[in-house]
């Protein structure tokens, strides 16, 4: 149709080898912007090395296609400015030794300039700096700039993460497994700020396997096991305890309490 948006994501026959095995075996799958998306399978099921190919970080064999809005080539300051990323490596780079002592405000305002943290080289205009607090305070957080990224809770620090994503204003988030090291609670209030996020507009693309972190907004589910999509459609379709059961290898007893879905193992 004239006129038509490309999708947000755009993968065609895409497969990647990492130290001589074929981790993604000749995947394909869209998403729309708007199309919140969870993507869904076990341990080892190739999630993350898709999301190293969503993010640019790895690139598929010759033959391959990775589009991102119409377009398979990307700088990647242009590219991270687009779609945000969440996960506990990009947590762990923040917090972790090799940064020194990173606070909140500098771990989000440094995403401006796709870097860790601020350096003498780095100047942030007035513009950058009334963005930076508003992403601290849209999610709750404001009041932890000072505060060294290292000392924050898992909670806490996610917050921060999704903060130093918005700044940007991007178009969609990758979220990798972004509840692992969460308590229940802290989990559930998590997933309550993602939900206001998505529905601020800002397509969101779920990585995980656990059921239950799966957003009432989510409306498509694609399965993935040994690097390939095992199935791909709508919630209930995809959440029926027969495809559950053969995507973790094990039976399942999948309920629903409002508009989340759950699922026991074994």
């Amino acid at each position: 149709m004239i006129g038509e948006r490309p999708p947000l994501l755009d993968i065609r026959d895409a497969s990647v080898l990492r130290g001589g095995q074929l981790v993604l075996d000749h995947i394909s799958l869209s998403v729309r912007e708007g199309q919140h998306t969870a993507i869904l399978g076990p341990n080892g099921a190739g999630k993350s090395t898709l999301m190293a190919l969503i993010s640019r970080d790895l690139y598929p064999l010759h033959g391959g296609q990775v589009g991102i809005m119409g377009q398979e080539r990307w700088r990647i300051r242009d590219l991270r400015s687009l779609i945000g990323i969440v996960s506990p490596s990009v947590h762990l780079d923040l917090a972790g030794e090799s940064g020194g002592r990173l606070d909140a405000f500098s771990a989000v305002a440094a995403a401006f300039f796709s870097s860790r943290g601020l350096s003498p080289n780095h100047s942030l205009d007035d513009d950058m700096l009334r963005r930076a607090g508003e992403a601290l305070t849209r999610m709750g957080v404001n009041h932890l700039a000072a505060r060294e990224v290292a000392t924050l809770s898992s909670g806490e620090a996610r917050r921060v993460l999704i903060a130093r994503a918005l700044v940007h204003n991007p178009r969609a988030l990758i979220l990798d497994e972004p509840c692992q090291g969460l308590d229940p609670g802290t989990r559930r209030r998590f997933l309550e700020d993602l939900r206001e996020v998505a529905r601020a507009g800002t397509t969101l693309i779920l990585v995980t396997h656990h059921v239950e972190e799966i957003l009432p907004e989510i409306a498509q589910i694609i399965l993935l096991k040994h690097g390939k999509i095992a199935g791909a459609g709508d919630k209930d379709a995809m959440l029926e305890r027969g495809r559950l059961g053969a995507l973790f290898d094990t039976p399942a007893k999948v309920r629903r309490n409002g508009d989340w879905y759950h699922a026991d193992f074994g």
